[in-house]
C-alpha cells in the first residue's frame, strides 16, 4: 500500500507491461498451421542439443585455469542489479534488518528494507509503530515523525479502512499491506549521507468475506534520505510518488479467501544489494 493512497498525509514524511503473447490456433495470415518436422531433421536436432548440453556441462565443471594474479579484464562486468557480494545485513531487530554495509550498496539495501517497513500493516498498529520508528529513523527525527504518524493513522482513519483503534481488522478478515521493492537507485552518495529511490509494487486492502476494502495492487517510488549514524544507515526523511506503473496483466483475480490464505502462508523477504 502506498502511503499516498490509504495512509493519508503526514507532512513531509507520509505524503507520507508486459503483455503475454499467445500462439494462435491457426496461421495469423490465413494459412494452416505448419506440420511437424520430418523424422530425419528431428533426429539431427536432438543430436545437436545433446552435444551442446555435454559441452555446456564440461565448460561449467572445469576449474579456473588462469594463473594466480592473472588479468581478469576479459571477465564481464557486473550489471547494475547484480549482487555485490558484500554481507548485506546483521540479524534482524524487531523484524527489520540492521547493520548495513557502509557503502553505496549498503545504503541501497537499507532503503529497500526500510521501504518495506514504512509501508506495512505493522506501522498502522500503535503498539508496533514506536518500535519501527526507533529502528528506522535517525534519533533526532524520531519524536517528530512519531507524532505525525500518530496523527495520520488516527482512530477515524483506521475505522475508515475497516480497522479497530489497535490497527486490527474484524474477526474473520485479514488486513494486507505488503511492499515489494522492484529496484533501487542512488541519486547521491557520500560516506555520511545518501539519497535513494526505491521503485515498489505492493498489495493493500482487507481480505475476507464481505470486505468493503478488497485487496488491490499499486506501484510507487519512495525517495529516502539516509544518514550514516551509530554505524548504520538510518532514514532522515522520505517522500513518495506514484509509478512507474506497467500495463495491467490479464490475470484472473483470486477470491478473498485465497488472498487471505496466501498472505498468511507466504512470508516476506530481506532485500539486499
Amino acid at each position: 500500500m502506498s502511503l499516498g493512497d490509504e495512509h493519508g498525509s503526514s507532512g513531509g514524511y507520509a505524503d507520507t507491461g508486459q503483455t503475454r503473447t499467445r500462439l494462435p490456433e491457426s496461421d495469423p495470415y490465413g494459412g494452416a498451421r505448419r506440420g511437424g518436422r520430418s523424422s530425419s531433421r528431428s533426429l539431427v536436432t536432438v543430436v545437436g542439443v545433446v552435444v551442446l548440453l555435454i559441452a555446456a556441462i564440461a565448460f561449467a565443471n572445469r576449474g579456473d585455469d588462469s594463473p594466480a594474479g592473472g588479468s581478469t579484464s576479459d571477465k564481464p562486468a557486473t550489471s547494475a542489479t547484480a549482487a555485490t557480494g558484500e554481507k548485506p545485513v546483521q540479524p534482524k531487530s524487531g523484524g527489520i534488518p540492521t547493520g548495513f554495509a557502509h557503502s553505496e550498496a549498503g545504503a541501497q539495501s537499507a532503503a529497500a528494507n526500510y521501504s518495506v517497513a514504512l509501508v506495512s500493516a505493522d506501522i498502522l498498529k500503535p503498539a508496533n509503530r514506536t518500535a519501527i520508528v526507533k529502528q528506522v529513523f535517525v534519533t533526532d527525527q524520531q519524536a517528530t515523525l512519531e507524532d505525525r504518524l500518530n496523527a495520520a493513522y488516527s482512530k477515524e482513519f483506521l475505522s475508515n479502512i475497516g480497522l479497530d483503534p489497535n490497527g486490527n481488522p474484524t474477526k474473520g478478515q485479514t488486513y494486507v499491506s505488503r511492499t515489494v521493492p522492484i529496484g533501487t537507485k542512488a541519486t547521491s552518495y557520500s560516506d555520511t549521507a545518501a539519497t535513494l529511490e526505491v521503485w515498489c509494487t505492493g498489495l493493500y486492502g482487507t481480505a475476507g468475506a464481505n470486505s468493503a476494502n478488497p485487496v488491490t495492487s499499486d506501484w510507487f517510488t519512495m525517495t529516502l534520505q539516509l544518514r550514516w549514524t551509530d554505524n548504520d544507515w538510518k532514514v532522515d526523511s522520505f517522500s513518495q510518488k506514484d509509478g512507474p506503473t506497467p500495463v495491467p496483466g490479464d490475470n484472473k483475480a483470486s477470491s478473498a479467501d485465497e488472498m487471505a490464505k496466501a498472505v498468511e502462508e507466504y512470508g516476506g523477504f530481506t532485500y539486499a544489494r
